[in-house]
Parts: C-alpha cells; structure tokens; sequence
C-alpha cells in the first residue's frame, strides 16, 4: 500500500474518531448498562484518533521517500542548508513539521497533567494526614471533623478514602459501607489514571468541544463501575439510598483539578439512579449481554489495530 493510501485512510479515521463517533457514542444509551465496554471503547477512540491524526501527516510528508525512515535519511542532509530533495514540496515538509508538534504537544500535555496530579495527591495526603483521624475498623479510611457530608478517594502508592463526620452521621451502616465500597472500587481499578489521560487530552486542546464531552463521559462511566462494585457488595438498596441522601455532595470535591463541566454533577448523579431501580438487584449479565460486550472490546481492539498497521507501514515494518 502506498503511503498516499495510507495517509488518506489514516486521515479519514481519524476524522470520523474526532467528531461522529465520539458524538454518536456519548448520546447513545447502552452505555449505562456495559461501562466497562464503553470505557475500553472511549480509551481506543482516543488512542486510535490521535495515532491516526499523526500517522495521516507522516505518512503524506513520508511518501516521496516510500518510508519515514528513508524520509529522514533524505531530509536531513538538507535541514538547514541546501535545495529540498527531488519529490518533497512545502506541503510535506509542513505535513512532518505538524506531526512533530501534535505528538509533542500531546505528549508533553500528559506529562505536566501527571506531574500536576502527583503533586496535588501528595499535597492532598499531606492534609489528610494533618487533619484527620483513622476510621475504626476501616483500614487506609481517615474522617474528617467536618459537618458537610462528602466522600472521595486520594489514589497513590499509598491509598486513602477520607470521609467527614457529617457524611457519616447522614447514612446508615449499610449505605455508609456503599460509599466506602464505592471510592475503594475507584481506588482498585484505577480510575485516576484514565481521567487523567482524557483530563490532559482535553487541556491540550480545550477548545475542542469532543475532548470536554470525551472526559465528561469517562467521568460518568467510572463513577457507575464504582457504584457497581458497591452493588456487588452491599447491595442495590443500600447504594440507591446512599445516593438519594446525599447525591453527588460526597464526589464534587474530589477532583479540584478537573476540568469545569468534567466533574461528578447532579446531571451525572440523575444518570446514576436511573440505571439502579428500586428493588433491583445486581446480577450477572445475560448470553446477548455479554456478547454485545464482547463485541465493543472486539472493536476497540480494531480501533487500534487499524493506525498501528498504519504505523507500521509509515515506518517501513510492513510493506
């Protein structure tokens, strides 16, 4: 395949993975009922639209040359002095100039979002420590002498959920071990880790209006796997409860480095409820269930494949 095909296939996946795609996934309602589905298949759009945003500009700047390796064997004898070797023009120059910015600026962004975040945890644990007091019976829970009723997890290698006095007073013991379970389930699966990826996607290009609905939804897809790893523990009921009597006051304050309008509202806490009715309990997904989930792992796995070959082909490992 030429590297012109490439280019233009690349080039249309990743216009499709920047605007119908992600606009289609958001509106659409299966998502409540497979959050780990959609998750893995947000994580893939992602990864994919970018791979295939950059791939498109290398593979046109690399054509002449057949490969990007050759490309800059060719260039680079010319980079400061010289005519431009017979084949490249203005617009493949411009074309790999472009893609080195966006992988940098992608990049770069990730990097300073984990630095911030890492220095905001610490700053966080620190407080903790100072302010709080071990929650017995509960181990890596502090409580927090404070009346509002709020809940939140700080991630790390050292791990703390922090609850206040006024969270407490307000639930029972069974909703109270919801929440608990809860940010726990935040905590064992890592969800600060995909927020924070899609948080630094959105701050490299915040006026891109996708990036804020792409991390709005990852916001709400972890808070819903985190409300069913409660189920599976506590119970529907007691959950439902927990969320009623306190709605989203206990998440608010756990993500001040959110971007505005990314984190947990009452939009998301109406969104939560309406997917736990009263009286249902937590079961295992059906044979169409698990096949329909099978099938979105399936074709996020594709997603990938599709600019890695691209990649590949650019760099000169497949013909």
């Amino acid at each position: 395949m030429s590297l012109l095909a490439v280019s233009a296939v690349l080039g249309a996946l990743a216009f499709a993975l920047a605007w119908p795609v992600p606009v289609a996934l958001s509106r659409a309602s299966w998502p409540a009922r497979a959050p780990a589905a959609a998750l893995a298949l947000w994580q893939a759009i992602a990864l994919a639209g970018g791979l295939s945003m950059i791939g498109c500009l290398l593979a046109f700047g690399s054509a002449p040359a057949g490969s990007l390796p050759a490309a800059l064997g060719a260039l680079a004898p010319h980079g400061f002095a010289g005519p431009i070797p017979p084949g490249f023009g203005v617009a493949q120059i411009a074309a790999l100039t472009l893609a080195v910015a966006v992988a940098l600026l992608l990049t770069l962004n990730l990097a300073l979002t984990a630095v911030r975040a890492e220095r905001e945890r610490r700053r966080q644990h620190q407080l903790v420590d100072l302010l709080s007091d071990p929650m017995p019976g509960e181990p890596r829970t502090r409580v927090l002498a404070h009346p509002v009723p709020l809940a939140y997890c700080v991630p790390g290698i050292r791990t703390a959920t922090v609850l206040t006095h006024g969270l407490i007073e307000a639930l029972q013991p069974d909703e109270l071990a919801a929440v608990i379970t809860h940010e726990r389930t935040h905590l064992d699966q890592l969800h600060h880790l995909v927020r924070l990826a899609f948080r630094a996607w959105h701050s490299a290009i915040p006026w891109f209006p996708i990036a804020n609905r792409a991390e709005r939804a990852v916001v709400s897809l972890t808070e819903m796997l985190a409300d069913d790893g409660a189920r599976r523990a506590v119970g529907t009921d007691a959950l439902r409860r927990a969320l009623e009597r306190v709605g989203d006051a206990g998440e608010a304050g756990a993500y001040p480095d959110a971007a505005a309008g990314a984190s947990p509202d009452a939009a998301m806490l109406a969104a939560r409820l309406h997917r736990i009715p009263p009286g249902e309990q937590s079961e295992g997904a059906s044979p169409e269930g698990r096949s329909a989930r099978a099938a979105v792992i399936a074709a996020s796995f594709a997603l990938v494949a599709v600019p890695a070959a691209g990649m590949a082909v650019i760099l000169g490992i497949l013909p």
